[in-house]
């Protein structure tokens, strides 16, 4: 077998379920204390180990590692040991039975709730808040005093006390589904309310139904105990965790070992529980499985770098050699690599290519946004004014961003805080950078939506975003952006979901920017007309990399690499209605399948051997010109 057959058999092994499970420390952890545990407590009949409920009164309290068993005896000459296992095998069954149970009725009367609302939904809500308005654990004392001691009485009280969590749980998460279009159209195609609950609703909050189950077994299994302990649950001579304990603390001075052995296997069982349940919900969760670590990103790109030799070009923003990649289940994978950008003041630099082309990744890299885990950058330098951005601990890269450097997003609907005015929110980003008063960064945000074309700007400043029109909230954006006048201005598709006079007004907006405050533009879009109208030079990118660039016109003219003809080929030209759109066969390659050699090889018409034998180098097509091409002539007669 080839070296990439088994590379490619470990890295699809680590990207099943189990294989990502195991990849992250906890997890695997918690599922080896539960393997054992669940192992002894099914093998416990066949198990070389005593009757556990044989007494030897002459063996009593007998020590540990000693002739009358492992873990010693307790106080009626019972083999500890053989006590614990089969108390595991008796507090594993009865808690799984009470989580499977309130999970079952808790989930069901939530997923009812939510998805018949009004009446249905108040009434039921309303028999688990009176449910809740009890302590939990006084509860289950009242329901196994009316029902009797007993083990079965005791999983019963604690099922039913459980139910509200799981009540709430499913109903939070299925109000997100039911007004779902999908759930729509399956009324519309005549689908009973049964079907639709079990077919659309369930599977998508079945996640959080598992992930809840697990991490609430090892508590029932716990408030359990404490009912054995009692002397609720479990009844002599029966085998229970919480009895055991109950017995021992009678013994701790003399005897510590009769209730230091249950004790300590109800907390590793609890832990391996607690913990197996925490990787389960970083499973099912595709948003925390990248590379099986979940958790928030940090406050800034992690850099693992070698710092390039090479000489810097001249400019205000220089970057050189950049490469940043992202980590997953089958390794770490460049998203986008040998990048070289030089912007002076006051220039527009415009970014273009497909959606994932590394557009994005490539703007939120230069003041290292991009999100750590999984990003990391592995190469290249970002300076600003003398000054490697890579090099800046988190405090300096706070007082650049922002002042020095700004970012308008592609969506303020979800950039801007829904909860709080836009004129406090420019304001907050003012004061973020300059030692002024609540009424001077008031002043200073009125003005700023003044100079952004938003009428009447005491309305708007207090207002919120939901309030304003997506062209009104693009241009709050804007505003933000340059509350301390930035040097440096990076706009992610900003005009993307706007109408086309909304977008003619950004447009204007963003030229007189760099005409009256002198800041250089790094505008991302997927639209040669917008960079055309806006940017002097162009840098077309694919599958990570830059794979030509030069004056906008010149590019847009006379491409030099297959790309970026094809690109210019399929998108519609103003005044030929027309003519014909070449449209670009199949799709980029995904980060963890990039071709060796050029990485549009297998999308275009003029590749050879020779382009996919090895990756091509950014080459110099004419003054002020590159192109990652070795074809650059046919390109430019027009074979493309």
């Amino acid at each position: 077998m080839s070296a990439s057959a088994v590379a490619g058999d470990a890295a699809f092994a680590a990207s099943r379920p189990f294989g990502r499970l195991i990849r992250q420390p906890l997890a695997a952890t918690g599922l080896v204390i539960v393997a054992v545990f669940a192992f002894a407590a099914l093998a416990a009949p066949w198990l070389p180990i005593a009757d556990p409920n044989l007494a030897v009164p002459t063996d009593r309290l007998r020590p540990p590692f000693g002739d009358h068993g492992l873990l010693g005896t307790d106080q009626l000459g019972r083999d500890v040991l053989a006590r614990v296992v089969w108390g595991l095998r008796v507090s594993l069954a009865v808690g799984a039975a009470a989580t499977l149970s309130a999970a079952l009725v808790g989930s069901a009367i939530g997923l009812v709730a939510a998805f018949y609302g009004r009446l249905v939904d108040a009434a039921l809500m309303r028999l688990i808040d009176v449910l809740m308005a009890f302590p939990y654990l006084l509860l289950a004392l009242a329901v196994v005093a009316a029902l009797g001691p007993g083990l079965a009485n005791a999983a019963l009280a604690i099922a039913i006390v459980n139910v509200p969590f799981f009540a709430r749980a499913a109903r939070g998460a299925a109000l997100g589904v039911v007004r779902r279009d999908y759930v729509d159209a399956a009324r519309l195609a005549g689908l009973s309310d049964l079907r639709i609950l079990l077919t659309e609703v369930l599977p998508n909050v079945a996640p959080l139904i598992v992930v809840t189950a697990a991490t609430t077994v090892g508590w029932m299994i716990l408030e359990t105990a404490g009912l054995s302990f009692l002397g609720l649950g479990a009844q002599p001579p029966q085998a229970d965790l919480g009895s055991m304990l109950g017995d021992g603390r009678k013994l701790v001075v003399a005897a510590p070992h009769v209730a230091a052995a249950p004790g300590v296997a109800t907390f590793l069982l609890v832990v391996g529980l607690n913990l197996l349940g925490d990787g389960l919900r970083d499973l099912l969760d595709p948003r925390l499985a990248e590379g099986g670590r979940g958790g928030a990103p940090a406050p800034a790109t992690a850099v693992q770098r070698a710092p390039p030799a090479s000489q810097l070009q001249d400019g205000l923003l220089v970057i050189e050699g950049l490469e940043t990649a992202f980590d997953g289940p089958s390794g770490r994978h460049p998203a986008i690599r040998d990048l070289h950008i030089a912007l002076a003041p006051g220039e527009a630099l415009g970014v273009v290519g497909e959606s994932g082309s590394g557009k994005s990744v490539a703007a939120l890299s230069v003041t290292r946004l991009a999100a750590s885990p999984p990003g990391v950058i592995v190469a290249g330098r970002v300076v600003l004014d003398g000054e490697d951005l890579l090099e800046a601990d988190h405090e300096r890269l706070r007082e650049i961003r922002g002042a020095r450097i700004a970012y308008v997003f592609q969506d303020p609907s979800t950039t801007l805080n829904p909860l709080m005015p836009v004129g406090r929110q420019i304001a907050e980003a003012v004061r973020s950078h300059r030692r002024v008063g609540r009424g001077e960064a008031g002043t200073r945000a009125r003005a700023l939506i003044a100079d952004v074309d938003l009428p009447d700007p005491e309305r708007v400043f207090a207002a919120y975003p939901h309030e304003l029109s997506g062209g009104q909230r693009q241009r709050v954006g804007v505003a933000m952006a340059l509350a301390n006048d930035p040097d440096v201005l990076i706009a992610d598709e900003p005009t993307t979901a706007l109408d086309a006079t909304t977008q003619a007004r950004v447009l204007a907006l963003f030229s007189a920017i760099r005409r009256e405050r002198g800041a250089a533009l790094i505008f991302v879009s997927h639209d040669f007309g917008v960079i055309q109208a806006l940017c002097e030079r162009v840098a077309v990118m694919y599958a990570g990399e830059i794979v030509e660039q030069g004056p906008t016109a010149e590019v847009l003219a006379s491409p030099r690499h297959p790309y970026t003809a094809r690109l210019l080929a399929c998108a519609p030209t103003l005044g030929e209605p027309d003519r014909a759109l070449d449209a670009i066969e199949g799709s980029p390659p995904p980060l963890d399948r990039r071709p060796t050699g050029c990485a549009f090889a297998p999308r275009c018409r003029l590749a050879i051997d020779a382009c996919r034998a090895a990756p091509i180098a950014l080459t110099a097509v004419g003054e002020g010109r590159a192109a990652r091409c070795i074809r650059t002539e046919m390109v430019a007669d027009g074979r493309a």
